[in-house]
């Protein structure tokens, strides 16, 4: 899990592993390490999540955490467009560092969608592939972790 500090990278995996959500935010420090088991075309996968610490402007992602993955999710907060231009800087360092690796980008905060600062044509340009969710609903969370399970 790469992303800005504060778009809900540690709400999300919560959500999924953990089937809860908090409205108090609680900042990660370094990284946080989750596991799952899931069931993809009747094969059992288990997931280790690595929920990396926040980057913002006195924190950088450590590529040290990157090495040795085999994906990642990449996520933004809807309602902030700072985070957004911050995953797209974010996506060039992963790349450089694993390669074309495989991965799926999120736009959290679907449940505020009325607030949300990034547009739509915006997410479309990128091509990436595109998960909406919402960590406090727990709207599409399992479908990204899914998604992403799926390319792996």
């Amino acid at each position: 899990m790469v992303g800005h500090f504060g778009v809900g990278k540690t709400s999300l995996v919560r959500r999924f592993v953990e089937s809860i959500f908090e409205d108090k935010y609680l900042t990660t420090v370094g990284v946080k390490i989750d596991k799952k088991e899931v069931m993809l075309n009747g094969q059992a996968i288990t997931l280790v999540l690595w929920d990396i610490a926040g980057e913002d402007d006195l924190a950088q992602l450590r590529v040290s955490h990157l090495r040795g993955a085999h994906g990642y999710i990449l996520v933004v907060d809807g309602c902030r467009a700072v985070t957004f231009e911050k995953a797209k800087e974010l996506q060039k360092r992963v790349t450089e560092t694993l390669g074309p690796a495989p991965f799926v980008f999120v736009i959290n905060k679907s449940d505020l969608r009325d607030k949300w600062e990034v547009q739509q044509a915006e997410i479309d340009a990128c091509g990436w592939p595109t998960f909406q969710t919402s960590a406090r609903l727990g709207t599409g969370v399992e479908e990204m972790f899914l998604g992403l399970a799926s390319k792996l």
